[in-house]
């Protein structure tokens, strides 16, 4: 939705109070349920209400969303009428009917579907996940952690092969979690368990493995690094509730994650199997590339793109990922430094202006999966198991570092929308 649009046409001011309110409603619901952040949420719903003659007070957490309505034509010192409060899911990204409800908002305002119409439209976005985009989603994990270990890891063939097997078995846990609330409390420590206990047993029975790199390459998609950079965003915009809930919610996760690494390690131990750990030859140089276009591919699946959208999603994931190398090289510094970082989100963040401006598309289509490759989400995790295995020393520096590029990557991110000011909310 455009942010710099004037308010909505007349008619709607003799559309009932309650209709207007409702697809509002509905649209705030859509937009939290996919996954967009407290102030890019607060600016769209706000916005859209607005043009439907509503005067909108919004608040939104991780869990919950708040909005108070008063009618724009009885003034602008008019008390809100209405105070709806909404008790939600954390949302996930889902940039498909991300924008749709975008484009259904951005109709309804401009008169060319009536608010029945639309609020009919985005309550069928709520729709289950076909089978077809089940099985797509399992790819997706498996696909994922197999890139992660070529790119990142420098794993061999197999390790790839071994993160790619455990990366479909985490996926399958997770969908099974998403319809079974407890199972979906501890799925995230039982998918750390499976995925260390599978590697140390294929370690000491069948191949050895580097441990570490494939139990880290396997649950990537599930290490909260979106999250936390989420939640940094949203602390440095002053949404400061809501980015402490998220920031608590990321550390909640790291922690069920590390809790069934070691927890594994231990019964594996305490069952007498050891495993073989030590690396095989590392995969060719040029396997990054190969490894770059199926981590793209993964992440327009695992963000449900429309297929329209695969080309630019793409695109996004290989600058982002070329713009954090040449940065840290440039620097002098690994591919992971914070100025490689703060390059990637940079560029990032004004091509999604961009994209937004001239596409008239959610710009969220290039920003989130394009910044996946920066979260430092396995720093987070890996500052967590060294405390937890009380070396504090390694644990604190690496926690500084993970800080560190948390901070980078935002300020990147800060400074693209500086460079190219966003016209879409969204």
């Amino acid at each position: 939705m455009s942010v710099g649009d004037a308010i909505g046409p007349r008619q709607f001011a003799s559309t009932a109070l309650a209709t207007r309110i409702a697809f509002v409603l509905e649209l705030a619901r859509r937009l939290h349920q996919y996954g967009t952040s407290a102030p890019r949420f607060e600016v769209a719903v706000a916005g859209a209400a607005q043009r439907l003659g509503l005067s909108a007070d919004v608040w939104s957490s991780p869990t919950a969303v708040i909005i108070s309505f008063a009618d724009l034509a009885e003034g602008e010192d008019a008390v809100a009428q209405t105070t709806q409060v909404m008790r939600l899911a954390p949302g996930e990204v889902n940039l498909q009917r991300l924008c749709d409800a975008d484009d259904i908002a951005d109709r309804v305002i401009a008169g060319e579907l009536d608010l029945r119409e639309g609020f009919r439209l985005l309550r069928a976005l709520g729709r289950p996940d076909t089978r077809r985009e089940k099985i797509g989603l399992l790819a997706s994990y498996g696909l994922s952690a197999a890139s992660i270990a070529a790119l990142f890891l420098h794993s061999s063939w197999v390790d790839l092969l071994v993160a790619g097997v455990i990366g479909v078995i985490i996926g399958g846990i997770t969908l099974l979690a998403a319809s079974r609330p407890r199972l979906a409390v501890a799925s995230d420590a039982i998918c750390a368990l499976v995925a260390t206990a599978v590697t140390i047993v294929v370690s000491a029975f069948v191949v050895p493995l580097a441990i570490k790199s494939v139990v880290l390459a396997s649950l990537i998609i599930l290490i909260p690094g979106m999250s936390l950079t989420t939640a940094v965003r949203e602390i440095s915009s002053q949404h400061l509730v809501s980015g402490m809930a998220r920031m608590g919610g990321a550390m909640s996760t790291l922690l069920k994650l590390t809790f069934g690494t070691i927890a594994a390690t231990q019964l594996c131990t305490a069952l007498g199997i050891t495993a073989r750990d030590f690396s095989l030859p590392a995969l060719p140089a040029w396997t990054d590339y190969p490894a770059l276009l199926v981590a793209a591919i993964a992440f327009a699946i695992l963000f449900r793109a429309a297929r329209r959208d695969w080309p630019v999603v793409i695109v996004a994931v290989a600058v982002g990922y070329l713009a954090t190398r040449w940065g840290g090289a440039i620097s002098g510094s690994l591919p992971g430094a914070p100025f490689g970082v703060f390059l990637g989100g940079f560029l990032l963040g004004a091509l999604a202006n961009i994209y937004a401006r001239f596409a008239h598309r959610p710009g969220a289509v290039i920003r989130e999966p394009g910044i996946l490759l920066l979260v430092p989400g396995s720093v987070g995790f890996r500052s967590m198991s060294f405390l937890l295995e009380r070396d504090t020393s390694l644990g604190m520096d690496t926690g500084l570092l993970l800080l560190t590029l948390l901070v980078s990557l935002v300020a990147g991110l800060m400074f693209g929308d500086l460079l190219v000011s966003p016209r879409r909310s969204l």
